[in-house]
């Protein structure tokens, strides 16, 4: 890995630290409360009081920054879990199953792959309802296809390995084989996956959120935050210019997390 991109991946990290920290301490570094509304202070931009300004309520745009990294981070992480273990338990019974069985759970996942992911959002939010719960349940969902077609793949590649050969001829169970030889073997390119997965679980719950399928006012979340900023553009830019920022580098620095992982791991991708 060259000079460049370990500094980007260094930065990365930093950046995702950043916002892990601002999410588990929010309460105590915010400035103000974020759903605090001055009516007064409208507009406000940038100052020594408020650096981010203020919004269409008044309400301190650093302060729902802070804030709203938290269902950012919950999602995703609630999301990524759901989706891994659906994808891991289908991936598995698949690629150990029998034909008949590959086949079937395979095409129920190539079917939810089918669809556009935004629209396969919102249709399965309008089911469940609105709300954080149904959106990170929605996401994993959605995402649960992903790991299940990597969990096959690999776990049909390593049921032919030697080793797994041997314990199988030594009396060893399914369960066992899946404990000790499969997993392991897996562990590397799921984690990778996750945290590409991650970034895109972010997007779709600002996305969600912008469409008022999401968090709920006046809850903070960056999606929200673009939505309110959206008739006030030329008004008060800050509005939508820090929120999006943050959204932005949040996401690219989660990918650029899961593409230098991809690449740590590969031995192929090695030089």
């Amino acid at each position: 890995m060259n000079k460049s991109r370990t500094v980007l991946f260094n930065a990365a990290i930093i950046f995702v630290i950043i916002i892990g920290v601002a999410a588990i301490a929010a309460p105590w570094i915010s400035p103000y409360n974020p759903t605090d509304q001055e009516t007064e202070i409208r507009f406000e931009g940038p100052s020594s009081a408020h650096l981010l300004g203020t919004d269409n309520f008044g309400r301190d745009v650093l302060s729902r920054i802070i804030h709203g990294s938290r269902p950012a981070l919950i999602v995703g992480l609630v999301s990524v879990g759901v989706a891994v273990l659906i994808g891991t338990a289908v991936g598995l019974a698949a690629g150990l199953g029998n034909v008949a069985a590959d086949n079937i759970l395979m095409l129920l996942m190539d079917s939810i792959l089918s669809f556009p992911t935004i629209l396969l959002a919102i249709t399965v939010v309008s089911f469940l309802g609105y709300g954080l719960v149904q959106v990170m349940l929605a996401i994993g969902f959605i995402f649960s296809p992903v790991f299940a077609r990597l969990v096959r793949a690999e776990t049909l590649s390593i049921k032919t390995e030697g080793y797994v050969e041997a314990s199988r001829a030594l009396g060893s169970g399914v369960f066992k084989i899946i404990i000790k030889h499969i997993l392991p073997n897996l562990l590397g390119k799921v984690v990778v996956q996750c945290s590409i997965t991650f970034a895109m679980a972010v997007v779709i719950e600002a996305s969600l959120s912008f469409l008022g399928l999401g968090t709920q006012p006046p809850e903070p979340s960056w999606g929200l935050m673009l939505k309110d900023a959206r008739n006030y553009l030329y008004q008060a830019p800050w509005m939508a210019i820090f929120p999006g920022l943050t959204l932005a580098f949040a996401v690219l620095s989660f990918n650029i997390i899961g593409d230098t992982l991809s690449e740590k791991l590969n031995p192929r991708l090695l030089k």
